[in-house]
């Protein structure tokens, strides 16, 4: 994908992962806790079954809310905990709350430890977990209110406000929990997001940069250096190396854009693009061994520019020397060698601005993995080295 695409597109659930993990956490425990809820409740209620209880009403109410918490468990893991399910869950077990009388014997009915007790538990809890504040704290109130007014009805004013308590106490805990950590996860997400953000900038500000570099060394390796060439007077006179050169330069220059967007691609024969290099620097007298070597095109691109850019060093600066260029392979390894005998220089001594050897051999080896051995000195001739490991 464009890195100018990947910072435009949609936000994915990559995007948020405290949220994802949250939702994940939340849709899944809920769940969980009314299946479980929802059959253990069913094996207590019908256990017990003394007056005032009324069989034809625990049936199938045990069976009505049986098939909600299948329902309910099986929904939430597969689609989420959805507004509709948490209004549906609170509106059965309020009902479920106001039948007390009907549904729970008064034997265990005291203590909070009744199943509809538990239900209403269970309910509250999963409302503050799944659903904003605004509507989960008064679900919690509708669910304490049914419960209370089930309670009165069945005569047990202190079961009535025992569990009251316990249900206020466990809607405010739960929605200050929930509440607490929905706003950590959303800064987490925040923070994580403008990290994103900061990284694809730096990416897209790389690849420029990647790209300006790339084309100023194609700048300094084939228009610049031919001009200074011909002004530092290593052709005389009219020259059909001269305009050859110039027409390749032109050349290579239109076809930049072609060869940046074509597919990185087939194996290319590294030796015939020496042999280029070579036609392309008639006046320079040049010894060459060239081993047949078959790399990725964009290696034999980088070794062979490279070794362009060092041929083109020794025309521009050590006129009427001869020079050597050797290609060979030693295991999985590349090694071009180009030498010449001329004056030599201290390579220590370059200044920092000049960009022929820092960008059109160093920093070319370096975009494809390989490495560059400059060694020279006054009065001892230069030798560069180019080694690009990986050859098969």
């Amino acid at each position: 994908m464009p890195v100018a695409a990947a910072m435009t597109s949609p936000p994915s659930a990559w995007d948020r992962p405290a949220g994802g993990a949250f939702t994940l956490i939340f849709t899944t425990l809920p769940a969980l806790l009314r299946l479980t809820c929802g059959l253990v409740g069913a094996v207590v209620a019908l256990a017990v079954r003394t007056p005032p209880v009324r069989v034809a009403l625990l049936v199938p109410a045990v069976a009505v809310l049986t098939a909600w918490s299948l329902w309910y468990a099986a929904r939430a893991l597969r689609r989420g905990v959805t507004g509709p399910l948490v209004a549906g869950d609170v509106a059965l077990t309020t009902v479920a709350c106001l039948l007390v009388p009907w549904l729970v014997a008064p034997e265990v009915l005291p203590g909070e430890g009744s199943w509809i007790a538990v239900l209403a538990s269970t309910t509250v809890i999963n409302a503050q977990a799944t659903a904003p504040a605004r509507w989960s704290v008064p679900a919690g109130l509708l669910v304490t209110a049914g419960y209370v007014a089930g309670a009165l009805t069945a005569g047990n004013p202190v079961e009535a406000r025992a569990h009251a308590a316990t249900l206020l106490v466990q809607t405010g805990c739960a929605a200050m929990m929930t509440a607490v950590m929905r706003r950590r996860i959303g800064r987490a997400d925040r923070a994580f997001a403008d990290y994103q953000r900061l990284a694809r900038a730096a990416v897209v500000a790389r690849t420029a940069r990647e790209a300006e570099r790339r084309q100023n060394r194609d700048l300094h390796d084939t228009v610049l250096a031919t001009l200074t060439m011909v002004g530092l007077g290593a052709v005389a006179g009219p020259s059909a190396a001269v305009r050859e050169r110039c027409a390749a330069d032109l050349r290579t220059l239109t076809a930049l854009a072609d060869v940046r967007s074509a597919p990185a691609a087939r194996p290319t024969a590294l030796d015939d693009r020496l042999r280029a290099v070579l036609a392309r620097l008639p006046e320079l007298p040049v010894t060459a061994t060239l081993a047949p070597c078959v790399v990725p095109a964009e290696v034999a691109g980088a070794l062979a520019d490279s070794a362009a850019a060092a041929l083109a060093n020794v025309v521009r600066h050590a006129p009427g020397a001869t020079a050597t260029l050797r290609l060979a392979r030693a295991a999985d390894s590349v090694v071009v060698e180009v030498e010449d005998d001329g004056p030599g220089f201290d390579p220590t001594g370059v200044p920092a601005h000049r960009y022929g050897l820092r960008e059109s051999v160093h920093g070319r080896m370096a975009t494809v993995g390989g490495r560059a051995e400059v060694t020279s000195a006054r009065g001892a001739g230069t030798r560069i080295r180019l080694e690009w490991s990986g050859a098969h």
